[in-house]
């Protein structure tokens, strides 16, 4: 949630701007966004628009009629499904769908009200599920406001089956049948009403007047909590926070007031700081990486996170150490560089004005965060950050922090050989690949979404897209597991292939940045040929698509004999020459799986 919105009018008026001017043409990210209600929700379209466009995305926007969400889906001529939209939201409150029962659910006894809460479960499932059946959209259903107000009084806990348990009820069938959906998401409106405080939510002038349910100055919180679903969607999340330490991760500056004279841990002053690092500990175990860029004396500082027992994050949580008298923003390119990721996935948080305007002004990528100066509402910057979510949380995610620390481990061994190759035999690499294994969807789907530098193609896929690939018979979805000397490395690597009678075409070839340089590309590839020829193919193609970061895979097949056959508006078409071979790294040990046993893979 920003904490920062405007009034309503101003995000009115800047949808009007962008309409005038045509700003929305110049966003080079489109999506298209079906807003289905039970209600009026004047100003929402203009300010999610606004909201949209300030992130760089192109929004086509289609609202249903006044209380026409039923016809609509149920319609399957509607507008809404010639609309064909990338993301539905589905807005039904709780006093539309009850009708009568809602002032008066004593018409009906106990058993009566839990066959009438089946019935509108069943009644909103068919809904979900017909737009399922017939759009390829992401779905976000709106649960159900639980009232402040029963007409039991206090007696409603001595029902058997009282009115607030009933809509309680309800949004408990609704967030467990839908649970591992991956098309539809149970927004949790109820709990989004508490937090602004449902007494407040409605204006009843307004809503006798025009059946408008909710505060024109509550639309621009509800829209920060779309763009929660929007920001992933769109591949606009970010994967690192890069953290000051001195009055940040603790309070007290150091060279100053010396490792014991810090605030850090149950007391008055050192419990926002100790919780603080306990909610970034929370993000690091999800996938978020973590980094230092402080300027201090490096012995001091460690000397705190290696020994101060209320620190809770250790060394081993973070990526990448800067602590020095470096200039911030030197830092920061030098943690990207290390890292393998681009500045554009980076936070940075600091207690220091001067320090966020000088990264602001130097590197606008990186999204700077000034800490508020009271520490105890750092926690609420994070719980109020919108930059990490994801639709998928994979086993690699929970690792992400452990392989981090590796990669480290790994830097420092490269340092004691003289040549690339010895370095990469010492790693003692296995690469295990599985074709159209079911249990890396996710994994799958997720490195379509986040990987940008070495991605030939960048065509995003939500899990949907990569089981109906690995459904079909015309698609084969190859995915690389790396094993070394120091850890396990997860799913790094994936291939979607498009299969003909004579010919395979490479949709997708992509590599998570932690094992760039490995010449893992180069077995992928080998693996990719002898399958082939074991099939009987004739041609391979492969496509090379232009962005703004994958310019490291440019000339990638041309380095695997790949004849160039078309270039148009940057897009090189290619096909594998078989008469020549490629250059494969013996010292790195193969292995299909296959129903779940091992076959070596055989050169």
């Amino acid at each position: 949630m920003n904490l920062n919105n405007k009034a309503i009018n101003c995000y009115i008026n800047e949808y009007r701007n962008i309409q005038k001017n045509g700003i929305l043409e110049k966003c080079s990210k489109k999506i298209k966004i079906a807003f289905l209600s039970s209600f009026t929700t004047k100003f929402l379209k203009e300010t999610l628009i606004s909201k949209c466009c300030s992130e760089g995305i192109n929004v086509g926007f289609y609202e249903c009629g006044y209380c026409q969400y039923a016809q609509d889906i149920i319609n399957e001529n509607s507008e809404f499904y010639k609309f064909n939209p990338d993301l539905t939201i589905l807005f039904v409150d709780i006093q539309s769908i009850l009708g009568d029962f809602y002032f008066i659910p004593d018409k009906i006894d106990d058993n009566g009200r839990i066959e009438l809460i089946n019935e509108k479960f069943t009644y909103i499932q068919q809904l979900i599920e017909s737009i399922k059946s017939r759009l390829k959209t992401k779905i976000i259903v709106h649960n159900f406001e639980v009232p402040i107000y029963s007409p039991f009084g206090i007696l409603d806990e001595k029902q058997d089956f009282g009115f607030i348990e009933s809509i309680e009820k309800l949004n408990c069938k609704l967030r467990e049948y839908y649970k591992k959906d991956t098309v539809t998401y149970i927004f949790d409106y109820d709990a989004f009403c508490s937090k602004f405080g449902k007494a407040n939510l409605c204006d009843n002038k307004m809503y006798y007047l025009a059946d408008v349910k909710l505060k024109f100055d509550c639309i621009p919180y509800l829209c920060d909590e779309y763009m929660k679903y929007i920001k992933p969607m769109m591949s606009l999340t970010r994967k690192c926070i890069v953290l000051d330490l001195d009055n940040t991760l603790w309070g007290g500056i150091i060279g100053e007031v010396g490792a014991d004279g810090i605030k850090l841990g149950p007391t008055p002053e050192g419990r926002p700081f100790y919780e603080f690092q306990e909610y970034l500990l929370a993000l690091n175990k999800r996938g978020v990486i973590l980094a230092l860029n402080s300027k201090n004396n490096y012995e001091d500082a460690m000397e705190v996170i290696k020994n101060n027992p209320y620190m809770v994050l250790k060394e081993k949580n973070f990526a990448s150490v800067r602590i020095n008298w470096q200039n911030k923003v030197s830092n920061l390119n030098e943690i990207a560089k290390e890292i393998n990721i681009g500045l554009d996935s980076i936070m940075f948080i600091d207690d220091d004005p001067v320090n966020i305007d000088m990264v602001q002004t130097s590197i606008p990528q990186v999204h700077s965060i000034c800490l508020p100066s009271d520490p105890e509402q750092y926690v609420d910057v994070l719980k109020n950050m919108d930059d990490f979510n994801t639709f998928q949380l994979t086993k690699e995610d929970m690792e992400k922090s452990k392989q981090y620390y590796y990669q480290r481990k790994r830097s420092e061994m490269k340092k004691s050989f003289y040549s690339i190759d010895d370095y990469l035999k010492a790693l003692k690499m296995k690469i295990e690949f599985y074709v159209d294994d079911y249990s890396n969807i996710p994994r799958v789907s997720q490195m379509t979404q986040k990987t940008n530098q070495f991605n030939l193609t960048t065509r995003r896929y939500f899990e949907e897209d990569i089981k109906k690939f690995m459904d079909s018979d015309n698609y084969k979805v190859i995915s690389f597991r790396v094993k070394d000397k120091f850890s396990d490395n997860g799913i790094v690597a994936a291939v979607i292939i498009n299969i003909s009678k004579n010919t395979w075409s490479i949709d997708t070839f992509l590599m998570s940045c932690r094992v760039i340089g490995r010449r893992i590309e180069d077995v992928i590839i080998k693996i990719i040929i002898d399958m082939a020829k074991e099939n009987g193919v004739k041609f391979i193609k492969g496509e090379f698509m232009p962005t703004a970061k994958n310019k490291l895979v440019e000339e990638l097949y041309d380095k695997y004999s790949f004849v160039k056959k078309h270039r148009q508006n940057g897009i090189k078409e290619y096909i594998y020459d078989f008469s020549k071979d490629i250059d494969y790294p013996d010292y790195i040990d193969v292995k299909l799986n296959e129903q779940g046993g091992w076959m070596q893979w055989k050169n």
